[in-house]
């Protein structure tokens, strides 16, 4: 494991004087003048007020640049793991990386080679402008000389960034290499800095990025690549990702790094969360527009996946309107949703990725005609899933009005007649439904994504908690597990009305708890086709905060209720149900659903 402080290095014989370092002029900024040969701490850096602020580096690092030093400045400005770029040291008085390091307050060292001398004797000079400086780990940003093992062996660990995935392409003119080969895929490569310098001085080419690999990462090339575009997108996509993670598990302790090799604390096992995730997936279609008209979008195809998809089904009139950004989503809702019920036919139409209504029966028809009336009015333009084979009397019901899609396991050559006679129906053949979804569901966010298990608990009649005076009847309890599965499929806060096994009345999508029993219950009223919520069950996807979601519910018609519980007011919330007379059951389990 590296230490967290002071550097590793050896003592040279004949320390250098101060003329043999030059700094490059500077304005009014003066750093580099000031941090002459000084500890960083004493020079008003990052380091410092860090550590005034009480936050403690894990790692100092030391770069050297001879340009630009954008991979060095993008680690500064990240502080992977809380490492700090202490120094940058460049061979160029006119190194853009200077200006810019000083601007961030990071001390910078000029050390140029004189003329007839030696590699080596270079390499002295620039250790002993570093003799002052506690340094854990080197970092080289594009610093354009091969190293020897008089700076590699006085240094701590010192890394490097190819532009290339090691070990094709190494030495220079990476991206040039790349294009010439044809390979359709490249990226960069963090690995440990090796000697490749002969006792001559002579620079040994075939051991030139030749050390142990830390970390890769991978970017497409594409057909209309050049060196310059490939160049771009290796430096964003591959090095500003890969050379912040290698310094994160430095700091961190995870790896150690030598010229002999590279190992790591932990093996990564952790199948569900992975220290680092690797995906591949290739442009299926891109579409009309996204969410909005304003808005581009495109569909990704992902090879690996073997469950049921909207993206890999197969759409049964391809002459039809292409499906948009918005119909593969809420297709996607919809085919999660009926995938809940394996018992018998189930039917899911949804808007918005919201359901509008959903049901189980004897038969698939049947199932959907009760999804259908619990509101119709939304449903219309909306996306309808099946869990069976669809028949040519469901395919007829479904035909009735105007939907979107229609996503099945299958169909009967009379249904596909009846639904494919309808021009901006979209019919889509998922194919079996044995598959299982990926176990983990992510979000993107600016910078980074939310990944979490998928949420398939689903409780049993054993789970559930009676906490009221009044237990559940056998019918409500079923009801119970049946709206359950529903709700896991509504956006948060979520209140759902159930009889049977098919919806009465949705409240999605709110702030308020009350307000969504509210909203369930004027739906139930108003837009339910032969429904009521008098004497319906009452589902809601976290605690109750105040028995007023209680009172709204009764007041509704409700006589049943399953919820997580979890409340300092459950006690409150109890009594209200009791005084009500309704039963009601806690899961122990929260069913949010936020995206």
């Amino acid at each position: 494991m590296p230490p967290t402080g002071g550097a590793r290095r050896k003592s040279l014989p004949i320390p250098p004087t101060h003329e043999d370092v030059h700094f490059p002029a500077t304005d009014a900024r003066n750093t580099p003048l000031v941090c002459e040969f000084m500890d960083t701490r004493s020079c008003g850096t990052t380091t410092a007020l860090r550590e005034a602020a009480g936050v403690v580096s894990m790692s100092t690092i030391a770069g050297l640049a001879s340009n630009r030093g954008r991979n060095l400045l993008h680690l500064a400005d990240q502080q992977p793991g809380g490492a700090d770029l202490g120094v940058v040291v460049s061979n160029h008085a006119d190194a853009p990386v200077l200006d810019a390091a000083a601007d961030r307050d990071i001390p910078t060292v000029v050390v140029e080679r004189r003329a007839e001398e030696s590699r080596r004797d270079h390499e002295r000079r620039v250790v002993a402008a570093l003799d002052d400086y506690d340094i854990d780990v080197v970092c080289l940003d594009g610093y354009m000389r091969v190293l020897s093992e008089v700076f590699l062996d006085a240094m701590p660990t010192t890394l490097n960034v190819h532009p290339s995935l090691l070990p094709a392409f190494p030495g220079r003119n990476a991206h040039e290499q790349v294009l010439d080969a044809g390979v359709s895929v490249s990226g960069c490569t963090v690995h440990v800095v090796t000697n490749a310098v002969a006792e001559d001085g002579s620079v040994r080419t075939g051991d030139v990025d030749g050390g142990p690999i830390v970390t890769q990462e991978s970017v497409p090339v594409f057909e209309d690549d050049t060196a310059a575009t490939l160049k771009t997108r290796v430096r964003q996509d591959a090095e500003f990702e890969a050379y912040p993670r290698a310094i994160r598990q430095f700091a961190a302790g995870e790896l150690d790094a030598t010229t002999d090799g590279v190992s790591r604390a932990d093996s990564d096992d952790a199948a569900t969360f992975p220290a680092r995730r690797l995906t591949g997936t290739t442009r299926e279609d891109v579409l009309r527009y996204g969410e909005n008209p304003h808005q581009d979008a495109a569909v990704y195809r992902d090879n690996t996946h073997a469950a049921a998809s909207v993206v890999h089904a197969d759409q049964l009139n391809p002459d039809a309107k292409a499906l948009s950004y918005n119909n593969y989503n809420d297709a996607d809702a919809a085919l999660a949703l009926v995938r809940e019920f394996d018992d018998g036919p189930a039917a899911a139409v949804i808007k918005h990725t919201n359901p509008a209504g959903c049901a189980t029966a004897d038969t698939l028809a049947d199932a959907y005609s009760d999804a259908l009336s619990t509101d119709a009015k939304s449903a219309f333009g909306g996306i309808v899933a099946l869990n069976r084979e669809c028949d040519a009397e469901t395919a007829t019901r479904v035909a009735d009005s105007f939907k979107e899609v229609v996503v099945a396991p299958g169909y009967t050559d009379d249904a596909v007649d009846v639904l494919t006679a309808k021009s901006n129906l979209r019919v889509l053949d998922v194919g079996t439904l044995d598959g299982t979804p990926a176990p983990v569901t992510e979000t993107p966010l600016v910078g980074g994504r939310l990944v979490q298990e998928r949420n398939t608990w689903a409780p049993t009649a054993d789970d559930l908690e009676v906490v009221t005076k009044r237990e559940p009847t056998a019918a409500e309890v079923e009801t119970m597990l049946f709206a359950w599965r529903v709700l896991t499929h509504v956006k948060s806060n979520g209140i759902l009305f159930a009889a049977g096994t098919e919806t009465v009345g949705l409240g999605v999508g709110q702030v308020s708890r009350v307000d969504a029993v509210e909203i369930a219950a004027k739906k139930a009223e108003r837009d339910a086709n032969g429904k009521t919520a008098d004497g319906a069950v009452m589902a809601s996807d976290a605690f109750f905060p105040f028995p007023d979601g209680i009172a709204a519910a009764a007041e509704a018609g409700i006589e049943a209720v399953i919820q997580p519980g979890g409340s300092k007011n459950d006690d409150q919330v109890i009594e209200a149900a009791n005084e009500h007379g309704m039963a009601m059951v806690f899961t122990g389990h929260r069913a949010f659903r936020h995206d």
